[in-house]
């Protein structure tokens, strides 16, 4: 094939993918003329025409409209920019379609009504400042006339969903139904009397507070992950490098009270983790016992929506707490 070859139109349609008549309608349209008219008045195509038609084929596969390819050919804009723009609005269909995968999955799953399937798409279209203003709502509603320690529940509310540019079909599903939780009445008095259970009583206040939030979630987590790190090395709770670990935690939560570490205060810590189970086993059946909103439907139900929204690990797919291990190495200390 020689660059000045010229080709009638059957043949420049068969090399370009196109019929013949849209080889036709884009040289009456001018987007692309033919190369020159041969002695019978018929149109020939050189070997640029043709590759000039393969592009626009290319293009409008891709539902690239007129106008645009014929500022491309005209030199108004580049290949590169036509294709970053197109790429970008194929990116954003292809997020669409998602969202309304995760809306028929959801109500397939649910039997939903059309009042709900219109009502999730809703959800799952909303911008980030709508879901940011969903969730404060919540929050607002939740903790109003709340009777905890000042700022616990904006550290609550620090732990917010947020979806992703390219979400999964999982996530999106955990979306909507966040956002139909929180939007709920029922739940939000569900949270708050959950909380307000939990925390407002006297002798539980002092787990609200900043200095043991700080411990529990921070500080003290990175300690505790330390010890369980031992642990699932096989390590022995009296080996000296879970020794001194212990020592830290023990001494960082006894600071949470402002008293020192004594052997007094180690005995009772240690007597505490070892009950831990039993405690955890009798809470949970006087909750089941009482009716009263709990945990797992509550709040908790709420983090491990905004943990697999965000991708991270929910509380249930940690390894379980190694009480009496720890237990254990709090008793070796000396």
């Amino acid at each position: 094939m020689d660059d000045h070859d010229l080709y009638p139109i059957g043949d420049a349609a068969r090399r370009s993918g196109l019929s013949v008549s849209a080889v036709r309608f884009y040289a009456d349209t001018g987007l692309i003329p033919p190369t020159a008219l041969n002695e019978a008045g018929h149109r020939m195509y050189d070997i640029q025409a043709i590759a000039r038609l393969e592009l626009v084929r290319t293009l409008r596969e891709l539902d690239t409209d007129l106008d645009e390819i014929r500022r491309l050919l005209d030199g108004g804009t580049t290949l590169h920019d036509l294709l970053t723009t197109h790429l970008e609005i194929v990116e954003r269909q292809e997020r669409t379609l998602r969202a309304r995968r995760a809306v028929l999955r959801t109500l397939i799953k649910q039997g939903g009504t059309t009042a709900q399937a219109d009502l999730m798409h809703k959800l799952v279209s909303m911008t980030d400042e709508e879901r940011e203003r969903t969730i404060d709502d919540f929050w607002n509603d939740v903790g109003q006339d709340l009777d905890v320690p000042e700022g616990f529940v904006d550290r609550l509310r620090a732990m917010r969903p947020v979806l992703p540019a390219d979400p999964t079909a999982a996530q999106l599903e955990a979306w909507i139904e966040l956002a139909d939780l929180v939007s709920d009445p029922a739940f939000r008095d569900a949270v708050r009397t959950y909380l307000r259970d939990t925390y407002s009583p006297p002798e539980a206040r002092l787990l609200a507070t900043e200095p043991f939030q700080e411990f529990m979630h921070v500080s003290g987590a990175t300690l505790m992950e330390e010890l369980l790190a031992a642990q699932r090395a096989g390590q022995s709770p009296r080996s000296p490098g879970v020794q001194q670990a212990v020592i830290r935690f023990m001494e960082a939560a006894a600071g949470l009270s402002g008293t020192p570490l004594t052997p007094e205060l180690r005995d009772r810590m240690a007597d505490g983790y070892r009950q831990v189970p039993g405690l955890l086993r009798q809470i949970a059946d006087e909750d089941a016992a009482s009716g009263r909103p709990v945990y797992d439907s509550t709040h908790g139900r709420y983090l491990s929506l905004v943990a697999l929204i965000n991708g991270t690990p929910a509380e249930a797919d940690h390894d379980p707490i190694p009480y009496a291990w720890i237990a254990d190495a709090m008793r070796a200390t000396s």
